[in-house]
């Protein structure tokens, strides 16, 4: 996605199992590549986790005040 992924569209590199289609290759966005998981984004769920990039989505978007 060249000019960026808009919150809330999956990504076009997002396979139909949910796993990223060039994960690993060097083509991989900084953003995705910089991405480490941590316990607290995890959490102990995969709708905790979700909820968790739902959550960066949000803050991330853009005109979000912050």
């Amino acid at each position: 996605m060249p000019d960026g992924k808009p919150a809330g569209v999956p990504c076009v590199q997002l396979l139909p199992d949910r796993r990223c289609a060039i994960f690993g290759d060097p083509s991989r966005p900084a953003f995705c590549a910089g991405l480490k998981p941590a316990a607290d984004m995890c959490g102990e769920s995969r709708g905790q986790a979700l909820a968790w990039l739902a959550r960066l989505e949000a803050a991330t978007a853009p005109g979000h005040a912050g």
